[in-house]
């Protein structure tokens, strides 16, 4: 059943992980910013071990591919059974976004994570070893892909969706982290230095230390631009559709 979380933010967000590895989202998701977000009431987070809805003495999630090939591929009754459960007693029976990390899926970008942080949360599968049977795609309203490679499953990919979208509901973070940063425009972020003012040999650019706000906005500007066109040129191409 859904907790009863401390709220300090107007907004929840509700995610259900299905993973064979529970405890590697649990690990991670108790650090940093997410570990923060779940003690705020930004986040509720569960993750559940899919051996739970298996069938069998044994709990086996995966079995050799049809046609033969290498490598074995995840059961369908599994995912089946464990999306039934979670939506009936973590959704009160209102399904959500089910969303399947795949190679195969439309790949995640910053408009799709602000697209996603929208919602109410959603219910990710992750896959491993060969993939999952294909059947198990008929659950999803959607799939989701980190990029062209493969990785060997899908918990590092719901966990990077995860921290794109917690960090940007309202009043987690603050508004200048948000829109000075990288993909918050059309480009990539200008520059950063902190303290000491040189090091090695390497000097913080002197505009950034005379206090002139207008003449850094515009260093930073510039900067920006560079960096953008030499760096990714594929986004300035983008920005001038």
């Amino acid at each position: 059943m859904k907790r009863s979380l401390k709220r300090k933010h107007s907004r929840l967000i509700q995610a259900d992980i299905i993973t064979i590895f529970p405890e590697m989202i649990r690990d991670y998701a108790h650090h940093s910013l997410l570990g923060r977000a779940q003690g705020e009431g930004v986040l509720d987070l569960e993750a559940h071990d899919l051996r739970k809805w298996a069938l069998g003495s044994h709990r086996m999630v995966d079995d050799t591919p049809y046609g033969g090939g290498a490598g074995m591929v995840m059961k369908p009754e599994p995912f089946f059974r464990a999306v039934d459960e979670i939506v009936e007693n973590r959704w009160a029976g209102e399904k959500p976004q089910t969303l399947l990390l795949s190679p195969q899926g439309e790949r995640l970008d910053q408009g799709l994570v602000e697209e996603l942080a929208e919602g109410p949360g959603w219910i990710l599968m992750c896959g491993r070893y060969e993939g999952v049977d294909e059947r198990v795609r008929t659950l999803a309203t959607r799939e989701i892909s980190l990029g062209d490679f493969v990785v060997m499953g899908g918990e590092v990919a719901a966990l990077t969706l995860l921290e794109g979208t917690v960090r940007l509901q309202e009043g987690f973070l603050s508004p200048e982290s948000l829109t000075e940063e990288s993909f918050s425009g059309k480009g990539l972020e200008y520059p950063h230095y902190t303290r000491p003012r040189e090091y090695r040999g390497l000097q913080v650019p002197p505009v950034l230390l005379g206090g002139n706000h207008k003449e850094v906005a515009n260093w930073r500007q510039n900067e920006a631009t560079k960096r953008t066109r030499a760096r990714r040129p594929d986004l300035v191409s983008r920005s001038k559709r």
